[in-house]
């Protein structure tokens, strides 16, 4: 079962920018601080002839999602717990890629619960990010330091009451925070491979902390890479001064190993403000140039 820390759904993603510290060629300064209709009964009929003649025409099953299916979503749309659009074809620009169907439980305790309450979403939400990183592969701090997210959806109250049990599990790319980047559909062990890190990586088009940072896959043009995370051991948010004095080291030795000089060298550090630790972005970032 996938904790807080493994960034769960998308809702981690709409929190804004978190503040962030840039170190500028540290060795002269320190860093900054930043930021049927029914019948009609004939005439003939008796009432209870009538009743026990009609017969309801049944709802008919709704169509359940396929694995691999593409689709063409928007951030509002992979942010909402179900969604009624088409698929398009995959050769076509897309922006989601459905990678897993699975089964709701909508019984407790022999009763039935209904597909929007917190019962069955949560299932949702636990179940995606499992079967998202068995799906692409790669490392935890690989998938972390990824732009690749996990989104779930459930039928609609409409389609549950017409049988519909199934969830839907979609991988998107996220850039900037609320855009959908257009993707491919080889997602299966994609984060296990170069090529795949290199295309989904999680970059920028400036220094952490400016005016002009913008995440963006590290396909896209980009000035700036995430290189690496700073983890914490707290279940409960350890406060801003403990998370960001915790990132300094770690990024400030990473930054140094990627520019390959010890001397001259840029880093950043993206600390989890507390808004974005509730959402499940419970780890820092660290920035170099690439």
């Amino acid at each position: 079962m996938s904790t807080p820390a493994r960034l769960s759904l998308i809702a981690a993603i709409a929190v804004t920018v978190a503040a962030v510290v840039v170190g500028w060629r540290i060795y002269e300064r320190e860093p900054d601080a930043g930021t049927g209709p029914e019948r009609t009964p004939s005439a003939s009929a008796s009432p209870s002839a009538s009743l026990s003649s009609a017969t309801p025409t049944p709802a008919r099953l709704p169509t359940a999602p396929r694995e691999g299916a593409c689709h063409r979503l928007s951030y509002e749309d992979a942010v909402a717990p179900t969604t009624s659009l088409r698929d398009v074809p995959c050769d076509q620009e897309h922006t989601s890629v459905t990678f897993a169907v699975g089964e709701l439980d909508t019984v407790v305790s022999g009763h039935l619960v209904t597909v929007d309450s917190e019962r069955v979403r949560d299932q949702v939400t636990e179940a995606c990010p499992d079967l998202f990183e068995a799906h692409v592969g790669g490392t935890l701090e690989q998938q972390r330091l990824s732009v690749l997210h996990a989104v779930g959806f459930t039928p609609t109250v409409e389609q549950s009451d017409r049988g519909a049990t199934w969830f839907r599990c979609d991988a998107v790319a996220v850039a900037d925070g609320r855009t959908l980047e257009p993707m491919g559909t080889g997602l299966e062990g994609v984060l296990g491979t170069e090529e795949g890190r290199t295309r989904y990586g999680l970059c920028a088009t400036a220094g952490p902390g400016s005016d002009d940072f913008r995440t963006v896959a590290c396909a896209d043009e980009h000035s700036w890479r995430a290189i690496r995370t700073v983890t914490f051991d707290s279940e409960s948010y350890p406060g801003t001064a403990t998370v960001r004095a915790a990132g300094t080291e770690p990024c400030r030795a990473a930054g140094r190993a990627a520019s390959g000089n010890a001397l001259n060298f840029q880093w950043g550090y993206e600390w989890p403000t507390a808004e974005r630790w509730r959402a499940g972005r419970t780890y820092g970032i660290c920035w170099a140039p690439d």
